[in-house]
């Protein structure tokens, strides 16, 4: 499965920052572009894996899991 999700990224004089749009806490600062683009990735990733696991201890036992679909239009959530 894949999912895509938004990255804001820009230079800060010496460094790059960035951060996912879509899944607040995921962010870094790298010392290239490049860089930043492959620690946001991993991040992004433990955090998805993280929130999972956490919700589904949340859950206990007796519940379902289910796939939600959203389409958000062309020029964001805002249009």
């Amino acid at each position: 499965m894949n999912l895509e999700y938004t990255a804001v990224i820009r230079q800060e004089e010496d460094c790059w920052v960035g951060w996912i749009e879509e899944v607040p806490g995921v962010n870094c600062q790298e010392d290239t572009c490049e860089a930043l683009r492959e620690t946001l990735a991993i991040t992004l990733k433990e955090a998805l894996a993280f929130n999972r696991e956490d919700a589904l201890a949340a859950a206990g036992t007796g519940y379902i899991e289910e796939a939600i679909t959203v389409v958000v239009p062309s020029g964001g959530l805002h249009s």
